[in-house]
């Protein structure tokens, strides 16, 4: 069983932040597994869902630097389609796709601003 069942951001424009969600998130296989008036998740295939955004706020206050969310990758093209996908749909460079050995000799990640400014990052053990 999983850690965790999900977890959900405030965001402050739903259809900017699924249009942002649906592209990053679908390069890495989870297809989006609900859409309401003010909510949308992703998830397995499953229909299970792990992440979710809320239209709660008109201005969405991210947490303090340090948290962020880690999404798994299968392969490196994943974690550059990932972040080249973020990048068109509104999020900002905050670390290009490449080996990051400060935290392990196989580790490759890319890291991203999404649109309401939460750090994300998407990575995977090479």
């Amino acid at each position: 069983m999983d850690m965790l069942s999900h977890i959900s951001l405030s965001v402050s424009d739903l259809k900017r932040s699924s249009e942002f969600y649906d592209a990053v998130l679908g390069i890495l296989g989870y297809p989006r597994v609900y859409t309401g008036d003010t909510a949308a998740g992703w998830g397995d295939a499953q229909g299970n869902e792990k992440f979710a955004i809320k239209k709660r706020v008109h201005q969405a206050h991210p947490p303090s630097r340090g948290f962020h969310l880690a999404f798994h990758a299968k392969t490196q093209s994943d974690v550059h389609a990932f972040f080249e996908a973020g990048l068109k749909y509104g999020g900002k460079d905050n670390g290009q796709p490449g080996p990051r050995p400060e935290y392990g000799p196989r580790y490759y990640a890319a890291f991203l601003i999404d649109p309401d400014g939460y750090e994300i990052e998407v990575k995977l053990f090479v």
